[in-house]
């Protein structure tokens, strides 16, 4: 069955916004009878049958609905300085979303080439990554805050951790993280974080770490970075 995202899954009867009413009749050939998955983004999954294949206006009516639990065993938000190729960002934020992120918050560094992002399109892309792996939860992301105000926000018991480019003692993410807490892992921009950004990060408790012994992009450091704590959680 096909995935639609409605932020509100509560009434009985749904009627699709007029780009998704299309992709379903014009595209997906929907018909009245049809069975559709509908997610909320909120962990509530529906199913529902098309009761008026309009393409301007699809209307459908909800058989089930159920209220799931998240599969991950963690919680994982990543902090990452925009690409100055916002295809790269989007990129990430797709394949994160698909392997299973709860929020991606957008921080501008010293180093940083891109202090502003359309957060409407980066909330789509997430949108139609979790349509595409069918998941009923959506991430947050947070538009452009300074480093200084992500640092001063997290949480006190939170696991935090730095990923960066710079000499100094470093330990390896997935030996470090306890999968029952929060872990928030910052990614600097194309340039890395400042030295001065590093320190004040230690400062706050943030472990440095490595993701390897190559000299990684800021999109791919991100992914490599979901995708070692998304493997350990599965040991």
């Amino acid at each position: 069955m096909h995935t639609f995202y409605v932020s509100d899954l509560s009434p009985n009867n749904i009627t699709l916004d007029e780009d998704e009413s299309k992709h379903a009749i014009r595209v997906l050939r929907l018909v009245i009878g049809s069975e559709v998955i509908l997610v909320d983004g909120k962990g509530t999954r529906a199913i529902a049958v098309v009761n008026e294949d309009h393409p301007k206006r699809c209307s459908l009516e909800i058989q089930t609905r159920e209220k799931e639990k998240s599969d991950r065993a963690y919680k994982l938000h990543i902090a990452i300085a925009p690409t100055k190729n916002l295809d790269r960002l989007e990129w990430f934020i797709e394949k994160a979303t698909e392997i299973g992120i709860d929020s991606i918050i957008l921080i501008g560094c010293e180093h940083s080439e891109r202090f502003t992002v359309k957060m409407e399109r980066m909330e789509k892309v997430t949108v139609a990554a979790i349509k595409q792996s069918q998941q009923s939860w959506l991430p947050t992301i947070t538009g452009v805050v300074s480093f200084k105000d992500f640092l001063n926000s997290i949480p006190l018991n939170a696991q935090k951790f730095i990923a960066h480019c710079a000499t100094g003692e470093k330990k390896i993410l997935n030996a470090n993280f306890n999968l029952e807490e929060g872990i928030y892992i910052l990614i600097g921009p194309e340039g890395d974080f400042s030295i001065p950004e590093i320190e004040l990060a230690i400062a706050h408790k943030f472990v440095p770490i490595t993701l390897g012994t190559r000299r990684l992009r800021t999109e791919t450091a991100a992914l490599v970075a979901v995708m070692s704590i998304h493997l350990q959680s599965s040991n």
